[in-house]
């Protein structure tokens, strides 16, 4: 996929930056920057895209992206609607792979920043024991007024070295020449991906929002995303899937039909080849009810 490069401002006499974002909904465009991005995501829910990785975020994530890996984050749909008083807020870190030189990374003292780093390259997702310590640290990174920022960032990172659970996100690392008319492109495939992926999408429809052939599209798709865009789809609509039955009271049957599966056997099968469980059992884990009080299903044909 080609995203877009954007520039990160560092500001006058600063060797990294960090801001806080509140905005209506996060930037929703595919793109890449040399820098390391360090995001913790204070309000906000939708779907992530990191290198070849499509998964939910929500509002208390922790992610570490490494320099020119691809990524992109698209709000529900209720932040964009007309009347909604939602609002997307992070505190993001950019900083440079060399901020603190090859020297510096080689001493044996620093060697688990140095994989860190290294392990960043694909993405990581961060949580477990020592993420709230990394929180707090953030935040009086963002408010410093004295002292040696570099030190805090520092800190910050050795205490991302020891967090407990770390989830490496995409499968490849990105190594691309880009152009905008390409970004262009892809941004418009996965903007109407999100937007209709809960009913069916033929390969020729989204061709002609590519504006290429249909036979030219999937040879397009796969070579930039290392997947087919049914394989792109299913796992769209695994994750809304796993939204619903998180977030709502749904029945797992309307679930199966509102994340744009027409058939439950198959949405069964999908769902536990992606998660590792059972769209039932993924749900009464996060209910924490008896499994006997969940309704019984039988195959939707």
């Amino acid at each position: 996929m080609k995203p877009q490069l954007l520039k990160v401002p560092k500001g006058l006499q600063k060797s990294f930056s960090i801001r806080q974002d509140v905005v209506l909904y996060f930037y929703n465009r595919w793109h890449y920057h040399p820098e390391l991005e360090l995001i913790h995501i204070e309000q906000g829910s939708g779907t992530q895209f990191v290198g070849d990785n499509i998964q939910n975020f929500q509002s208390g994530d922790l992610l570490l992206i490494g320099p020119n890996l691809p990524h992109y984050w698209r709000c529900d749909e209720k932040y964009f609607q007309r009347e909604s008083k939602l609002y997307a807020q992070a505190t993001v870190v950019h900083f440079s792979e060399d901020l603190f030189g090859k020297a510096f990374l080689s001493l044996p003292e620093n060697k688990a920043i140095s994989e860190l780093l290294f392990k960043a390259k694909l993405g990581m997702k961060l949580s477990g024991e020592g993420t709230e310590k990394v929180k707090e640290l953030l935040r009086n990174l963002l408010n410093q007024t004295s002292g040696n920022p570099v030190i805090s960032l520092l800190q910050i990172l050795e205490t991302l070295a020891q967090c407990a659970e770390v989830k490496l996100l995409s499968n490849t690392q990105y190594q691309h020449e880009y152009d905008q008319y390409d970004t262009d492109r892809i941004n418009q495939i996965y903007q109407y991906s999100i937007s209709h992926f809960q009913k069916k999408i033929s390969i020729e429809e989204i061709s002609e929002v590519a504006n290429i052939s249909p036979h030219s599209f999937c040879r397009y798709f796969k070579s930039r995303s290392r997947k087919t865009y049914s394989q792109f789809l299913l796992e769209l609509r695994i994750g809304h899937a796993c939204k619903l039955l998180s977030e709502t009271k749904l029945p797992v049957a309307q679930v199966c039909f509102e994340s744009g599966f027409n058939n439950f056997a198959n949405f069964n099968k999908y769902f536990k080849v992606h998660t590792g469980k059972s769209p039932l059992l993924y749900q009464k884990e996060f209910r924490k009810i008896p499994i006997s009080h969940l309704p019984n299903l039988s195959p939707v044909t």
